[in-house]
């Protein structure tokens, strides 16, 4: 059965035992009640690394046309607010799912970029997609992902939320790094690119379209599996994905590609790729299925 997690719920039990008296400590201590903001020297995550040299990408498709996602997302919560506490008790409670076969997913989701995402829908498209075999594929994700990195930039660098893990020594499922920690949280760059991706391949392989999305809304909230994320984070970067690809499908440029990228994919289901490993593909689906998270 799925593990629900009722945020508000949760909320209101944590604060609770929060105000009993002689509470014993814990083996991982929980979140600080309400850390301080990023000093003003932290330095934004864009939730994309750069492109590879040797990629076919060949600079952005919106530029100056690009939304203004900072003005489209909503702020983050307010400290000390309903929905900032709901953030904190599902973050507590998903620290307890450290070596479960969901962490383990959410470790793997770390990759990001084409390749990887390519690899991130292995199971649901049926083949394991070599980069070299669909080079206009690739070629098109990497270029939205310019476009991608740049509208997580933004309300990034305007909100400078810090992650849910500094202040604490919680379990999360990457190294802590002084990077990592200086970096912004609000909104998942993870999430606004895994939303992006699934909706970009969905258009291209549409008989996959459902199975596709829904690996690319858990692509997101294994962010807050990991614990680098808060769950409104996730939710953010699944609006911020939307509204570039909304923007992306309204440039000639990027749907002349879509077009040379939907005919390669549909060549390249269709031979002889190499299919996934079904006993991974099991594992993913049970692991998946372990956790629903309550947003």
């Amino acid at each position: 059965m799925p593990r629900f997690l009722p945020a508000r719920l949760l909320a209101l039990l944590i604060l609770g035992l929060l105000a009993l008296p002689g509470r014993p400590a814990s083996a991982d201590p929980a979140p600080a009640p309400f850390p301080d903001p990023a000093p003003e020297t932290s330095a934004p995550s864009v939730g994309a690394d750069p492109v590879r040299p040797d990629s076919p990408a060949r600079g952005s498709y919106l530029g100056a046309a690009a939304p203004d996602t900072t003005q489209i997302l909503p702020p983050p919560p307010a400290p000390r607010s309903t929905l900032e506490a709901a953030d904190r008790a599902t973050f507590a409670a998903t620290r307890a799912l450290k070596g479960s076969p969901r962490w383990a997913i959410a470790e793997t989701d770390v990759a990001e970029g084409a390749a990887a995402i390519l690899d991130t829908f292995a199971c649901v498209l049926g083949t394991r997609l070599d980069e070299a075999r669909v080079p206009a594929v690739i070629g098109l994700l990497e270029r939205a992902r310019l476009d991608i990195a740049e509208a997580t930039r933004g309300p990034k660098v305007h909100y400078r939320r810090p992650r849910p893990f500094v202040g604490n020594a919680a379990p999360i499922c990457v190294q802590r790094t002084q990077a990592l920690a200086d970096s912004f949280s609000y909104p998942s760059g993870h999430a606004t690119q895994g939303w992006a991706y699934a909706l970009i391949v969905a258009a291209l392989v549409p008989s996959k379209a459902t199975a596709i999305l829904v690996r690319g809304r858990a692509y997101g909230e294994s962010r807050v599996i990991c614990g680098v994320h808060w769950l409104s984070d996730v939710t953010a970067g699944r609006t911020n994905g939307a509204a570039v690809f909304a923007a992306l499908m309204g440039d000639a440029a990027f749907r002349a590609d879509m077009d040379r990228a939907r005919t390669e994919l549909g060549r390249a289901l269709a031979g002889e790729g190499g299919a996934p490993d079904p006993a991974l593909c099991r594992r993913e689906a049970e692991g998946l299925a372990s956790v629903a998270l309550e947003f």
